[in-house]
């Protein structure tokens, strides 16, 4: 191994397309091994993490490291959920307002265990109590993002050597985490519980399982994607002056809150309009950007970086999944309404509360192509994860470094 070697670095443009065929490669492993069907697996998952093995091979082979440059899949993730603000009625939104606050509740009561079991994590490791956040709600609810952010803080306040490194491995364990346990648990609840979908078979979030006719042309194609690129020119210029204004949110979110307006009031301005939401060619762009995004996600990670800290990360991953699973089995499925609906929203929610918000929305895709469509929890999950959760986390994490 050669210290300090040069990185093999994988430009935009090849990285994508490697995002591309490792879905494939991932769906041909879906299709050979049956516990990846039977437990919901994001065909992405499974193509990503055998791609993120061979990279780490490589770096042990070699001593270089490597890196993808991730600008498009960054773009993918905006496409995304502008698709799902896009096909995202008023009505959903008012039939999701119980729901939404009741996920909410449970987002920031979960919050709280997190941080619990991190801190506990990091005494037993024979770190400061401190890093605990790194091992809880800055890493796996928070993500890589938030770890890069607070691990700096961390390192030189309370004087946890390798603070970003400890973070930034606990978010790429909980990235796997999440994309392997929510589809054991939903297929826990509904085959226990024998539920069964209320809402009709088609899906207007992901394409379903079993193949089917899409009668769509170029036309369609391309009028979806104008409606989706006038919804991300909206929503960036309201990231922009929001950016001006002190207001910090995830960039996805006003282009999410921007396609929420235009669905709504377009049809009703123009009728004679043919607005694309809800149509076989957005589902076709939601299902493209998703699937690509995650597979990226997942083939880029730095799996070299898990050595770092092994027994305090092994244990922590053990103690965070038990939690998870424990309190959505106990209490959040049962808080939720104990129905289809709440067996899908278990799955995003050990997604995003391990992972990060396409993680969820990846585990809701895979369990309701498999038992049926369930559009109301692809709304109201992304509207608590995106807007909510970071403002809270980052009170939790001062609250807790202060005190």
């Amino acid at each position: 191994m050669n210290a300090g070697a040069p990185p093999i670095e994988i430009s935009a443009f090849i990285a994508l397309n490697l995002g591309i065929v490792v879905f494939f490669l991932g769906q041909r492993l879906t299709q050979a091994v049956s516990v990846l069907r039977e437990y919901s697996i994001p065909e992405p998952v499974s193509g990503g993490l055998l791609v993120a093995i061979a990279t780490l091979a490589v770096h042990l082979a070699t001593g270089r490291p490597v890196t993808f440059d991730l600008a498009a899949r960054d773009a993918l993730l905006i496409y995304f959920f502008t698709i799902v603000g896009l096909n995202a009625r008023l009505s959903d939104l008012v039939a999701g307002g119980r729901p939404l606050a009741l996920l909410l509740v449970m987002t920031v009561a979960f919050m709280v265990v997190q941080n619990v079991v991190g801190i506990g994590a990091a005494v037993v490791g024979g770190l400061p109590p401190q890093a605990g956040v790194l091992l809880g709600t800055a890493s796996f609810i928070g993500g890589h993002g938030t770890a890069i952010a607070w691990g700096p803080v961390v390192d030189a306040e309370f004087a946890v050597a390798g603070g970003t490194e400890l973070g930034i491995a606990a978010a790429t364990i909980g990235l796997i985490l999440a994309s392997l346990v929510g589809g054991p648990i939903a297929k826990r609840l509904i085959e226990r519980n024998r539920l069964t979908p209320d809402a009709p078979p088609r899906d207007v979030f992901v394409l379903p399982q079993e193949p089917r006719a899409l009668r769509f042309d170029h036309v369609d194609l391309m009028r979806s994607l104008l409606a989706v690129h006038l919804a991300i020119v909206i929503g960036i210029a309201a990231y922009e002056l929001l950016e001006e204004l002190g207001v910090m949110l995830p960039r996805f979110v006003p282009c999410l809150l921007s396609a929420i307006v235009l669905s709504n009031t377009v049809p009703r301005i123009a009728p004679r309009l043919s607005w694309p939401a809800r149509t076989p060619a957005t589902t076709v762009l939601s299902d493209f950007s998703l699937s690509v995004f995650l597979a990226m996600s997942l083939m880029s990670m730095d799996l070299w970086t898990l050595s770092q800290a092994a027994g305090v990360l092994a244990l922590t991953a053990v103690a965070q999944t038990a939690a998870a699973v424990a309190f959505i089995l106990l209490v959040f499925f049962r808080v939720m309404g104990r129905d289809y609906f709440a067996a899908v929203l278990a799955a995003g929610f050990a997604g995003f509360t391990l992972g990060a918000t396409p993680t969820a929305v990846a585990n809701m895709g895979a369990v309701t192509k498999r038992y049926g469509a369930c559009s109301l929890a692809f709304i109201v999950l992304p509207l608590v994860s995106a807007f909510f959760v970071d403002i809270t986390n980052a009170l939790m994490i001062q609250a807790i470094l202060s005190f």
